[in-house]
Formats: C-alpha cells, sequence, structure tokens
C-alpha cells in the first residue's frame, strides 16, 4: 500500500472515529438526557424529596435509617428493612451470609424479639422482611404487611388517628407492575416525610 492510499485510509477511518464520537458519544447523550428531563424529571433528576423550605433531604430511591444519636429507632417513624450497609450508599451490599450462618440466625431472633417489643405484637406475626437485610444495603420498601404492624405505633407516637395513618400508608403503597409483576411495596422513605407533613 502507497504513502498516499495509507494517508487516505487514515483520514477516512479518523472521520468516521469524530462522527460516530459526535454522534454516540455526545448526541445520543444529549438526546437521552432531554428526554428523560422532559419524560421523567422525577426520575431523571434522583428522585428527590424535598422539604417544606425545598431543601433536599432525601431520596425515594434509596432508604435510611429512622433513629436517634444512639441508633435506637423512633416510636414516631415506620422503621425500614434492616441494612448490612448501614443505609450507605457508599457501602452499599449485603451481609453475604448464608441461612446456617450462626451469627445471621443469632441476629435475626434479636431482630425478631426487638420488633415484637417496640411495636407491643407477637413475634409470630413479623414478616420476613423486617428481619433481613436487602441485597443492596439501600432497599426504601418494605412490605404492606410490615408496615400494618408499625401502623399503631406511629399513630400514638404522633397523636394521629389510626384511620390517617391507614390512608398515608395506602397512598404510599405502590402495586406490582400491570397488576401481576413482583409484589406490592410501601416506601418508608416518602411515607415518613408525608407524616412529618401531618399535624401530631
Amino acid at each position: 500500500m502507497s504513502v498516499r492510499t495509507s494517508g487516505r485510509v487514515l483520514w477516512v477511518a479518523t472521520r468516521m472515529v469524530l462522527a460516530f464520537t459526535l454522534i454516540l458519544g455526545i448526541g445520543y447523550t444529549l438526546a437521552i438526557t432531554a428526554i428523560g428531563q422532559i419524560a421523567f424529571p422525577d426520575r431523571a433528576n434522583g428522585s428527590l424529596i424535598r422539604n417544606a423550605d425545598g431543601q433536599v433531604v432525601a431520596s425515594s430511591l434509596i432508604g435510611q435509617s429512622f433513629s436517634d444519636a444512639d441508633g435506637a429507632p423512633l416510636a414516631r417513624y415506620f422503621q425500614p428493612r434492616p441494612s448490612a450497609a448501614e443505609y450507605d450508599a457508599q457501602k452499599s451490599g449485603g451481609s453475604n451470609a448464608g441461612p446456617e450462618n450462626p451469627t445471621l440466625i443469632r441476629d435475626i431472633k434479636e431482630r425478631r424479639n426487638q420488633i415484637a417489643r417496640f411495636n407491643g405484637v407477637a413475634p409470630a406475626s413479623i414478616p420476613a422482611d423486617a428481619l433481613t437485610a436487602s441485597a443492596s444495603g439501600l432497599e426504601p420498601d418494605i412490605s404492606p404487611r410490615y408496615a400494618a404492624l408499625q401502623e399503631a405505633r406511629v399513630a400514638r407516637a404522633r397523636h394521629l388517628s389510626l384511620a390517617t395513618v391507614k390512608k398515608l400508608v395506602a397512598q404510599h403503597t405502590t402495586q406490582p407492575y400491570v397488576g401481576f409483576i413482583g409484589e406490592p411495596v410501601v416506601n418508608v422513605v416518602t411515607l415518613n416525610e408525608a407524616l412529618d407533613r401531618q399535624k401530631g
């Protein structure tokens, strides 16, 4: 291949790289960003939750602890699933403990007893998601069964009627996709934010 031919091939290849960089690297990225901002602005920006002053206080996609400085759960709030990552996105992950792991078995027993005492319910009534951490450690959702177990305690602590609390739980319950994919879930983060806006 002559130098002239080689130069022509190199020039064609360079133009192709530049063209695809502009089309796929920049154009495609801008187009997808624009679609996200127009069609799903809340999700595209991280599903942020703002307080009455407009300050960002959380994301509905990331769970958080509702406890005091000593780590004790606050009765005014619905409690989330346990987290092996302490709800820290930088340490996201599960415990990786198998079902026969003695530490996991001990933790589940302790959690069952603590949740039963905290909510004034029978240990046998506590669902599995209240006892086991999620794979990410950042799960913002709990089962409706776990939410229902906490309703009376939250209503008492906030001096709200049980009917008011149940209504809020229903409003923050997401049903399965297209009616049958997945399970109903309650977003604890958005639910607790809604509770803070209530009087009581």
